[in-house]
């Protein structure tokens, strides 16, 4: 009997259509495209994306179960809107993976590793200096992804990626807010895992996610006040 060939020539097979819908509405929502809090239909979907709306009904399942959206009974499904108990555990959260990765990355970054960071942070400033949002959003995740690949250890790297859609999704809200020192606290950065100096790039970072979080808090807590007093006037009125 013959032998097949040894060369691996698997057809690949498309991806599910369930799950093209599924990262379809991730990615509306961590773009801003669907906001926190709003009622999500599932005939508006499905014409959107050109899809019945059987898959969508199962992409909303399954964005429920991984806290993305709420299904609530009789009411439908909505755009998940974070507490900041929430926020503030992802956030520490990354604080403490991303100040790794920094550390490491001053030991183990490629030679044309520094170029590609310093050239995040060019795209980041241009960015801001267009009041473009979403390169905006894009360069600073860029640029923390390089740091944490660079850092050499593949099991931290995948745990970045890993909360890397939620930090895009809380960092939308406040790019404007963290404006040029976030960008200046990233050329800092740079230039401690250029000079090699693990302690010095990790504090950097430490102190940049925290300012981060910081902010997000600080956000979300104006935008409750807001909310409350806008409620309190239409009950008023």
């Amino acid at each position: 009997m013959p032998k097949l060939p040894t060369d691996d020539r698997r057809v690949s097979r498309p991806v599910p259509l369930r799950e093209s819908v599924h990262n379809a509405i991730l990615e509306m929502i961590v773009e801003g495209d669907l906001k926190a809090g709003q009622h999500l239909v599932e005939a508006e979907l499905a014409s959107r994306l050109g899809v019945s709306r059987q898959p969508v009904r199962e992409a909303l399942q399954w964005l429920n179960s991984d806290g993305w959206v709420d299904l609530r009974p009789a009411h439908g499904a909505y755009v998940h809107a974070p507490t900041p108990a929430e926020a503030d555990q992802l956030l520490a959260v990354r604080g403490l993976l991303e100040t790794e990765s920094a550390r490491l990355a001053a030991a183990h970054v490629p030679a044309d590793g520094i170029e590609e960071l310093r050239d995040w942070c060019r795209q980041g400033t241009e960015a801001l200096e267009a009041d473009d949002v979403a390169s905006l959003v894009a360069a600073n995740a860029g640029l923390h992804a390089a740091v944490a690949r660079f850092s050499g250890n593949t099991v931290l790297c995948d745990l970045v990626s890993q909360v890397d859609r939620r930090v895009r999704w809380y960092f939308r809200p406040v790019a404007r807010d963290r404006g040029a020192q976030s960008w200046q606290e990233h050329a800092e950065l740079i230039e401690a895992i250029a000079s090699g100096d693990g302690d010095r790039a990790a504090e950097v970072m430490r102190r940049h996610t925290e300012l981060t979080r910081m902010t997000y808090l600080e956000h979300s807590t104006a935008d409750d006040a807001a909310e409350a007093t806008a409620e309190g006037a239409q009950r008023a009125g």
